[in-house]
């Protein structure tokens, strides 16, 4: 193991507290008033991952919410298996515990995104729409690192000697400006990495929902069949320089999901609530305004 870090070292969101759920702590970040908005991280990442759209979304007249999922960021582990259901799961009994009562926007980034489709059809009536940026869920492909850890074994090794060269490496994938993978965003994967619990979530997320050959066939048909017959008003996005998920998959979502808009950002990465923040933000609230109440018809996709 390499050397500790210290506590406060990286990145860290402001303004965040914690809340017990299914007997473990979460870490969460509630601000704003009117309709909610919960914004769900991807695999191995925290709500960092959301403060430049937390920050622009709060003064636009929304109660927005950003969490880190159990078992990741600073939340504790569950006690079952850290699958797309019982994260789902996780998720909505947060939303009753943080005391969201009506249905909510859902913005979910790559693993995000699958556990946000997964809500919306294990409980429906807490979701008003969907936001997809980068999704898991549309498609086999997926960056090699990812599907080598779908291997338990040759994934536990890879996850076991956490330094700030590999959580460079990791931040530098994420982005098409490599400007954005600042030392505090390495730091923070440095410090989310030597968690005790994280690697066994880590591969039981990652084992769940794939191979070393990619995403599992059965779990993605199954969601977004589900996803397909509730209609959820739904907008997906992609960065075209996304080397975690192929752009590729975008075309995929539009096709699976007939009714939804799309977008594409170009020279753009994994995260473009992040590297298109201003844009992302006009965007989401733009689909909220019109077509985020009712299934867009297809003339209204853009």
């Amino acid at each position: 193991m390499t050397a500790q870090i210290g506590p406060t070292d990286g990145l860290r969101a402001p303004g965040t507290t914690t809340i017990t759920v299914l007997r473990g702590r979460v870490r969460y970040r509630d601000e704003g008033h009117g309709t909610p908005v919960v914004l769900v991280h991807g695999i191995g990442r925290s709500l960092e991952d959301w403060i430049e759209l937390h920050n622009l979304l709060r003064g636009r007249g929304f109660r927005v919410v950003s969490v880190d999922l159990a078992g990741y960021g600073e939340s504790e582990p569950l006690q079952v298996l850290h699958d797309l259901p019982a994260l789902a799961h996780f998720l909505a009994d947060f939303a009753e515990a943080v005391g969201i009562r009506e249905p909510a926007h859902l913005v979910g980034n790559s693993l995000g995104g699958a556990v946000a489709m997964q809500l919306s059809a294990q409980a429906p009536e807490r979701v008003r729409s969907l936001v997809l940026a980068n999704s898991a869920g549309f498609g086999r492909a997926v960056a090699l690192p990812i599907r080598l850890m779908s291997v338990r074994p040759l994934g536990r090794l890879l996850l076991s000697r956490p330094s700030l060269a590999s959580a460079r490496r990791v931040e530098l994938s994420f982005f098409h400006d490599p400007a954005l993978a600042t030392d505090d965003r390495v730091h923070l994967g440095y410090r989310l990495a030597l968690r005790p619990h994280g690697t066994r979530v880590f591969l039981e997320t990652a084992g769940s929902l794939g191979t070393i050959l990619g995403a599992r066939a059965a779990w993605r048909r199954a969601l977004l069949a589900a996803v397909v017959a509730r209609r959820v008003p739904t907008l997906v996005v992609w960065g075209d320089d996304d080397k975690i998920v192929p752009f590729a998959q975008l075309g995929a979502a539009g096709r699976y999901l007939p009714y939804a808009r799309t977008h594409l950002f170009p020279d753009t990465g994994h995260m473009p609530q992040i590297e298109r923040a201003e844009e992302f933000a006009d965007l989401v609230t733009g689909f909220w305004a019109g077509a985020g109440t009712a299934a867009p018809a297809a003339e209204d996709r853009t």
